[in-house]
C-alpha cells in the first residue's frame, strides 16, 4: 500500500515508532464515509500543524478521503490565531516547526480543557522527545514515514478518545445544572445517600425523621434523574471534587 511506509521498531512501554526521515507521497483512498452524516458541530475534524506545505496537502487529501473534515495550519502561531473550533477531533502536530515546537503548543493547550488530542507526526523525533510528548499527554507519536493505516488508526484513535471525553464534560455539566435546584437539605441528603449511610443514621444525623429523609431523597433522585441510588451515587461521583467536598449549610 502506498503512503508512509514504515521501517518500524517498538520503544518498551511506549507508542513509539521509529521510522526514516524521508517522507513519502501519501496516496488517497476513496472516501468511506458519508460527509453529511452529522451536523457539523458533530462531525469530527483534524487539525493539521506542519510547516510543510506538501505534507499538510497529502495529510489533508489522506484524512479528506476516509470522510474525515480536515484543516490546515503552517504554524501553531496560526492555529492559536484561528482558535480551536467546537468539534470533536484531534490535533496533528509537527514537532519542530518555525516559532513555537509542536511541544511549546502542548504545554499551551494543556490549560484547554476543549483541546483536542495530539499525535505528533514528525521526521526528526528520537525517543527522549517521545516521552516527553507522552507523559505530557499526547496520544500517540509517529515517526515519518508511517504508513497510511498506521496513521488513520492512530486519527480514529484520537477521535474516540475526545467524543468520549466530551461526553463526560457534559454529563458533568449535566449533573452540575441539576445539582443547583436541590434544597441546602436535599444536598446534604444527597451526600449522605452517596457515602452510603442509611435512612436512619441520616435522619439521626441531620435530626429530622426517617420518613422526611426518605421524602428528600425521592426529591434528589427525581431532580438529579437518577432511576436507582446506584445512578445517583455515580452522578455524586462525577461531581467535581471541590463540589462533593464543600458542604452544604
Amino acid at each position: 500500500m502506498n503512503g508512509f511506509s514504515t521501517q518500524t521498531t517498538s520503544v518498551p512501554g511506549s507508542n513509539v515508532t521509529r521510522l526514516p526521515d524521508r517522507i513519502s507521497t501519501l496516496t488517497p483512498r476513496r472516501q468511506t464515509a458519508s460527509r453529511n452524516a452529522a451536523p457539523d458541530a458533530e462531525r469530527p475534524l483534524v487539525l493539521i500543524v506542519d510547516d510543510d506545505e506538501a505534507v499538510r496537502s497529502a495529510l489533508r487529501e489522506l484524512i479528506l478521503s476516509v470522510g474525515i473534515d480536515a484543516r490546515c495550519f503552517g504554524s501553531a502561531r496560526e492555529l492559536l490565531d484561528a482558535g480551536l473550533p467546537r468539534r470533536p477531533g484531534c490535533l496533528l502536530l509537527d514537532v519542530r516547526m518555525p516559532g513555537s515546537s509542536g511541544l511549546d503548543l502542548q504545554s499551551r493547550l494543556a490549560a484547554n480543557e476543549d483541546a483536542p488530542p495530539i499525535i505528533f507526526l514528525t521526521g526528526h523525533g528520537d525517543i527522549p522527545m517521545a516521552v516527553t510528548a507522552l507523559k505530557a499527554g499526547a496520544v500517540d507519536f509517529l515517526t515519518k514515514p508511517v504508513r497510511d493505516q498506521t496513521l488513520l488508526d492512530a486519527v480514529t484513535a484520537a477521535i474516540g478518545v475526545d467524543i468520549a471525553r466530551r461526553r463526560k464534560a457534559l454529563l458533568v455539566k449535566q449533573h452540575i445544572e441539576r445539582l443547583a435546584t436541590l434544597t441546602q437539605r436535599e444536598r446534604q441528603v444527597f451526600r449522605e445517600v452517596a457515602q452510603g449511610r442509611l435512612n436512619k443514621q441520616i435522619a439521626f444525623d441531620l435530626g429530622i425523621s426517617e420518613v422526611t429523609v426518605k421524602l428528600h431523597r425521592c426529591n434528589v433522585m427525581r431532580k438529579m434523574q437518577a432511576a436507582s441510588i446506584g445512578e445517583l451515587v455515580r452522578a455524586w461521583e462525577a461531581l467535581p471534587a471541590d463540589m462533593r467536598e464543600a458542604r452544604a449549610a
